[in-house]
């Protein structure tokens, strides 16, 4: 897999951008915060349908402007499809398959897979638990894009249920200060809170059976890159921890566990069962405690947690592992996706940057930016572009300032 063509209008500091790209290696070279990263946030969003950067889609549009677009024709084993998407500020966003309007954006997704690695990557180590659940389910739109569906659906009864449970929470707290009866909005919520239970652990079950499924599939390629960047330290592994507790065999979370056609309905009994004992705690609260909202990809660094315990490399080695082992996976379901780098060379040692090296040399593409040319390894050779931006009456404008080829003989 390929991008052969990248186009983008209005697109944080690009007002206007049209590249061609190939096969190989491609480096975008300039100082920092002149637009370099812009360009794999556009791939990447057509990706994911998120950026690494920022939560929101707001950002992404230039200011000034009420719409920006992203557009990429993809090569796929000879197959070439063109997506488009245009970010509307205040309004839906829009997609387009060869022209063709999708019902929703979320179509697009699979149509172009791409595996980023940059410096906020090391929150995945260091960071909050959202953070590896974001990795995880990204990774897993990526591989079945139909997963973005279940995602969107456990979300939106997630939204449904929280405010049920505030409702009915804040009828009981009334009531045991003597301030009368549960109110009706109350009584209704508690009523219909176990419907909603219902469609809670329905779409959580698949949601975490299919995490489970890739931490299984993930886990031995977890393992080989972390070795291959750092051989003396001690081996990298990881589990998935979920909040369905006891409700769960302690085996079921292993990585070695095979998956089994019928696991979907057997976490569904067990969400309901957990559910139903955290019941009182939640309405007391006010927030599902339960699904996989909750849950956390556990880094172990042989018996001791990454997090709080690996020093600085260990904790970009297992970051950049990480990244690499999706990577594998992508490329051991049948297509390389794109490798994208966006300024993590300057920050390695020399042994990582050789292995980070090797990989991005045996990528079918592989993106990278570069503050200066020196930041990438001698044995890329590449196509360079650089990248400027200035300050208009507009905004900062960025734009190509030279395209140079084969930049080193060997």
């Amino acid at each position: 897999m390929f991008v052969r063509a990248l186009s983008l209008r209005d697109f944080r500091s690009w007002d206007a951008l049209g590249l061609t790209l190939r096969p190989g290696c491609t480096v975008f070279v300039g100082p920092n915060g002149h637009g370099k990263t812009n360009v794999l946030e556009a791939l990447g969003y057509l990706s994911t349908l998120s950026s690494h950067r920022v939560s929101s889609d707001a950002p992404l549009i230039r200011t000034g402007t009420g719409q920006a677009f992203a557009g990429a024709t993809v090569v796929n084993t000879g197959r070439e499809l063109t997506v488009d998407l245009e970010l509307n500020e205040g309004k839906s966003n829009r997609a387009r398959i060869n022209q063709s309007p999708t019902r929703r954006p979320r179509e697009i997704l699979g149509i172009l897979q791409t595996v980023l690695f940059a410096p906020e990557d090391l929150s995945l180590v260091r960071g909050d638990p959202g953070d590896r659940r974001r990795y995880l389910d990204e990774l897993l739109t990526s591989r079945i894009p139909r997963m973005a569906a279940v995602r969107a659906d456990y979300d939106r009864v997630l939204r449904q249920r929280s405010a049920l449970l505030k409702t009915a929470g804040g009828a009981l707290r009334r009531v045991s200060r003597g301030s009368g009866q549960t109110s009706e909005d109350g009584a209704s919520a508690l009523a219909t809170l176990e419907v909603w239970d219902g469609h809670l652990a329905a779409h959580g079950s698949q949601l975490l059976a299919g995490r489970l499924h890739l931490v299984h599939d993930l886990a031995p390629h977890l393992a080989e890159s972390y070795q291959s960047l750092a051989p003396e330290s001690r081996p990298a592994s990881i589990r998935y921890r979920s909040s369905l507790g006891s409700s769960l065999p302690p085996e079921f979370t292993e990585p070695a566990r095979v998956p089994e056609a019928g696991d979907i309905a057997f976490l569904e009994e067990r969400f309901l069962q957990e559910l139903s004992v955290m019941r009182s705690k939640e309405i007391e609260r006010g927030v599902c405690l339960v699904g996989p909202h909750r849950d956390d990809l556990e880094l172990q660094l042989g018996d001791t947690p990454a997090k709080g315990f690996a020093s600085h490399g260990e904790s970009w080695s297992f970051a950049l592992s990480l990244r690499l082992a999706g990577f594998a996976l992508l490329r051991s379901d049948g297509s390389d996706p794109v490798l994208m780098l966006d300024d993590v060379f300057a920050e390695l040692d020399r042994r990582r940057r050789r292995a980070l090296a090797k990989v991005a040399s045996d990528a079918e593409q592989v993106l990278i930016t570069a503050a200066v040319p020196e930041d990438v390894p001698e044995e890329l050779d590449a196509v360079r572009f650089g990248v400027e931006a200035r300050d208009t009456d507009r905004g900062r404008i960025s734009h190509i300032v030279e395209e140079t080829e084969d930049r080193r003989d060997g």
